[in-house]
């Protein structure tokens, strides 16, 4: 755990992350129920091509502070992740990575501070609850339900419902199983590891879309055409409001950064080397 400087007492001053590497900045943000391990897979290949790698938990997640809250805010999720980066003291811009509510955060980041981003890299990104389908959006509407539901649900009942859909995913491409089974390991562990008020945080985002043309940087949008947990309608739809946006799809669900992990790795490093 390392400590970061905060101005806000309510929000904790410490965030579990790692770094690896030397070489350009590239922050790697996690989405909802994740954790840095979602990066495991990319952080080697940055580092083998000579990029300094940083990835965090969120406020609520992995191995970061979690607070006793069962309505998590989206403005105690961005403080946190602006308090950390600047901790980290970096003397050029990054390059900023987000999946999901991750890529949302990358999208505030940029508009707010865009002299130190250098581009973006937005995998399955959140920037509206239009693009939840209606019945996750009620469930998000609910929060003191849906915190119970999950404080209650064990472990294998979180590892069932990933290896379900892990072969859901599968089978539509052809395969038995979409992820590895480290990565659904994984992913189960951490959506134990995950506060239940963190669900909340969907409902406090604002609709990004009006900002999107003001997001003048390079940027690469990744998403997987058969994710449900956001509409896949609605990334060609933010490549063509972003001014500098390229738009590639993979035949996945809403975690092409994992269940297609070198596919990815090489359009990540293609983006990289010609920003």
């Amino acid at each position: 755990m390392k400590s970061m400087t905060q101005s806000k007492l309510q929000i904790p001053t410490t965030a579990n992350f790692i770094q690896a590497g030397d070489g350009t900045p590239v922050i790697l943000i996690h989405g909802i129920a994740a954790s840095l391990h979602d990066w495991d897979d990319l952080i080697p290949a940055l580092t083998q091509n000579g990029y300094a790698s940083y990835a965090l938990d969120l406020l609520g997640h992995g191995d970061s502070p979690k607070l006793e809250s069962r309505s998590y805010q989206l403005d105690w999720v961005f403080d946190h992740f602006v308090n950390w980066i600047t901790s980290l003291r970096l003397t050029e811009p990054a390059v900023l990575i987000g999946h999901s509510l991750g890529g949302y955060l990358a999208l505030e980041y940029a508009r707010r501070f865009s002299i130190w981003t250098r581009g973006l890299i937005l995998v399955n990104p959140l920037y509206s609850r239009v693009q939840l389908p209606p019945l996750l959006r009620r469930s998000y509407s609910n929060q003191n339900l849906r915190s119970v539901i999950v404080e209650k649900t064990p472990r294998w009942m979180f590892r069932a419902i990933v290896d379900i859909t892990s072969r859901m995913m599968g089978h539509s491409a052809g395969g038995i199983h979409s992820l590895p089974e480290h990565i659904r390991e994984q992913t189960a562990l951490d959506y134990t590891r995950t506060a239940s008020g963190v669900y909340n945080i969907p409902n406090t985002l604002g609709d990004f879309s009006d900002h999107l043309s003001s997001i003048t940087l390079p940027t690469l949008v990744v998403w997987g055409d058969r994710d449900q947990t956001l509409s896949p309608s609605s990334f060609p739809k933010l490549v063509n409001k972003l001014p500098r946006a390229t738009g590639k799809s993979i035949r996945a669900g809403h975690v092409p950064h994992q269940s297609d992990a070198d596919e990815f790795k090489g359009m990540v490093l293609e983006f990289l080397r010609v920003l």
